[in-house]
């Protein structure tokens, strides 16, 4: 009765509208998140003052319809009836960049990834600027234009590395006949948004724009190798596919900072120079493939 009581009264406290504006689940346990966000206040408080010093010292990003109804439907802020309502930043964003960038013009998926940095920026102008740089700079040629060849060509080296450092996770979704499309394919278009929790797809981002785009397989070999042993109780298709979407919730990627110091440790040696041969071989083998 008492451990019911102070989840209770967790619930109390905490909103059901996170700080970003999307509705917390029914069964979100806010005990589990206090705890956490406690400790992770010093935390934040630390990376900010980091990050503040960082882009004070000129390294910060150089400036070079749509899905609105289904963005963020669970998000209060991108309801038409909000006030001010984020749909029209949003779609100002994308048609900006759709002009800017002819050869990508407007591919599904950006619209979740210009909807956080809007959420985050609050400014229209910086959110296109971010998004020119990951789409531009950050992320392999390719990846939002028609054919969506460098969205393929990662997904096609992710299972590479798992048949080099998962074996086992490989064999299995070998012998069922699953690709990678079918159960990672939006943790690569969409960037882990609407997959991770908020503050960690944050976290993830932070090392995405300063570390390159490797840092997307050390999130998904992160997320298959913590979870190896509940992945390979899978005895079907149906039941691979829900154990992928079981191992982005829980406590383990809701708890950010720990995550984020996993990915640099679980998926061991992952360099650039490595990642861009595997991303050559792939990229060769698809248009071979036609």
């Amino acid at each position: 009765m008492e451990a019911a009581g102070r989840a209770q009264a967790a619930r109390d406290r905490v909103p059901r509208i996170d700080p970003y504006g999307f509705e917390r689940p029914e069964d979100f346990d806010y005990a589990a998140y206090e705890e956490f966000f406690s400790t992770y206040l010093v935390i934040l408080t630390r990376r900010a003052i980091k990050w503040s010093k960082l882009l004070k010292g000129g390294g910060g990003v150089q400036r070079s319809m749509t899905d609105m109804n289904r963005t963020f439907p669970d998000n209060v802020r991108f309801r038409k009836d909000a006030e001010p309502c984020l749909q029209g930043p949003l779609y100002n964003v994308l048609l900006a960049y759709g002009h800017h960038n002819h050869g990508v013009g407007y591919c599904q998926g950006m619209n979740f990834i210009a909807g956080y940095l809007i959420l985050v920026t609050k400014s229209e102008e910086e959110a296109f600027w971010l998004l020119d740089a990951l789409v531009g700079r950050i992320l392999p040629a390719d990846y939002y234009s028609p054919s969506m060849l460098g969205l393929k060509t990662d997904q096609e080296v992710l299972g590479e590395l798992v048949r080099t450092k998962l074996p086992a996770v490989a064999a299995l979704m070998h012998s069922h006949g699953v690709l990678w499309t079918l159960v990672a394919s939006r943790w690569f278009i969409c960037l882990f948004v609407d997959v991770l929790p908020v503050e960690t797809v944050l976290r993830v981002w932070d090392c995405l724009f300063s570390e390159g785009s490797k840092i997307i397989f050390r999130v998904a070999l992160t997320l298959l190798k913590h979870h190896q042993a509940s992945i390979l109780e899978a005895t079907s298709v149906p039941d691979l596919c829900e154990k992928f979407k079981e191992i982005t919730r829980g406590r383990f990627v809701t708890e950010c900072h720990s995550f984020m110091q996993r990915i640099f440790l679980e998926p061991g040696s992952l360099s650039r120079a490595s990642i861009a041969r595997l991303r050559e071989r792939c990229r060769a083998r698809l248009l071979a493939q036609g």
